[in-house]
């Protein structure tokens, strides 16, 4: 009986790692062992990029908060523009928050009159 073989599997793998290192340079874009160790490394990278992305958005939208807190009330900060909402019992997310005073500046505006009387 003849020896049986993985070719065809293994060719399609080596052909799928290939294929991920489409547009690396030198020999990680063509090299199964190098593409391979690339292709694996890459993907450890994204990994972590999309958990890093996650806080990077939420200190951006932290800044845009405390500008614009700022730009309604000069005495007003972050912290404690979101201790008065939280006093005042308004639950909205950062996301929204700093959507609204890019967009909706007169309701930020609101919210802010509202955290200030909630502290005072």
């Amino acid at each position: 009986m003849a020896r049986s073989r993985n070719k065809v599997p293994a060719h399609a793998r080596h052909k799928k790692i290939i294929k991920a290192a489409k547009g690396y340079r030198g020999r990680r874009k063509n090299t199964f062992r190098t593409a391979h160790d690339a292709v694996w490394k890459a993907g450890q990278y994204a990994y972590v990029g999309r958990k890093v992305k996650k806080r990077t958005f939420r200190s951006l939208w932290i800044q845009r908060i405390n500008a614009a807190v700022r730009e309604h009330d000069e005495g007003m900060t972050y912290s404690r523009f979101i201790g008065g909402l939280s006093k005042a019992g308004i639950e909205m997310d950062r996301k929204v928050m700093s959507d609204l005073a890019i967009r909706e500046p007169e309701a930020f505006g609101a919210l802010v009159e509202k955290a200030k009387a909630a502290l005072a």
